[in-house]
């Protein structure tokens, strides 16, 4: 599919050091790659909540490590 979008000329150019390309369809291409990736994964996490039992002992974890030094 194409399709035709504006962007700022300094935003353009940061996006392609941030990809590392040389090509602005590469660059614009990767950052969509990576945002759905994010995406995704922020779901999967959100598929989590309330599954996962996490200990609230991170008081005790510090004492340990501070006496153990």
């Amino acid at each position: 599919m194409q399709t035709t979008v504006t962007f700022d000329d300094q935003q353009l150019k940061n996006l392609m050091f941030y990809t590392h390309t040389n090509n602005e369809s590469e660059a614009i291409y990767k950052a969509v790659q990576a945002y759905l990736q994010q995406a995704k994964q922020r779901q999967d996490l959100l598929a989590l909540r309330g599954q996962v039992d996490i200990e609230d002992n991170w008081q005790a974890l510090r004492e340990l490590d501070i006496t153990n030094d």
